[in-house]
């Protein structure tokens, strides 16, 4: 009886078992050594498709910001509601895969989606009528807000031992009940982060557009 073939070696079969291996154990696991074995190959056949660890990251974190909805904006929505969907959808695509989140926030370098995000993001700025300066702070501004909030869980960073707080934090009496709802508060602290930045930024080019009138 035949025995069963390996599937052929590719950079997109590395790309996905070294972010499957990222996701379940954390960019620590991640080693050309781990994963060979992972792959059933040997380690030296990594190195024909990336010729050093980072690069082999640089493909990790550019395929989930491949994840990234930017269809917002060539629909012709509006600058608001396009960073608006835009940001939830970065966020989801963080959210999924928060190992990545601290590489990523180093700045997209050489990534081909990373850059696509960025160029897509400062031209629905500029073409809405912002000057190009504050439109690259407004796209930094929303990176750090985005990957900010994907770095970790405010709720169940709150241990859920009653007895931690005490009478000495008389303000954190139901602290321990935080983690029990760390998906609402955590995507509700999210979503009114993110309307209060859309209003802040709403309300400045109000003015923008009235000066120039």
């Amino acid at each position: 009886m035949a025995r069963p073939r390996t599937p052929l070696l590719s950079r997109d079969r590395i790309v996905g078992a070294a972010l499957a291996l990222a996701d379940a154990e954390g960019l620590d696991a991640l080693s050309t050594r781990r994963l060979a074995t992972e792959l059933s190959v040997s380690g030296p056949s990594l190195y024909n498709h990336f010729a050093t660890k980072d690069e082999l990251l640089d493909a990790v974190v550019d395929t989930v910001m491949g994840e990234v909805d930017l269809s917002m904006f060539t629909a012709g929505a509006d600058w608001r509601s396009a960073l608006r969907d835009w940001a939830r959808s970065y966020r989801a695509a963080l959210a999924a895969h928060p190992s990545i989140v601290p590489v990523l926030a180093q700045g997209p370098g050489r990534r081909p989606n990373a850059l696509r995000l960025a160029d897509a993001v400062f031209g629905c700025l500029v073409e809405a009528g912002w000057p190009r300066g504050q439109a690259t702070r407004i796209g930094a501004l929303m990176r750090y807000f985005v990957t900010g909030s994907a770095l970790g869980s405010f709720a169940a960073g709150f241990p859920e031992d009653a007895g931690v707080y005490g009478q000495e934090y008389p303000h954190l009496g139901e602290a321990h009940l935080l983690a029990e709802h760390r998906r609402s508060i955590d995507e509700g602290a999210f979503e009114t982060g993110l309307e209060a930045l859309l209003d802040g930024l709403d309300l400045r080019y109000r003015r923008l557009v009235a000066e120039a009138g």
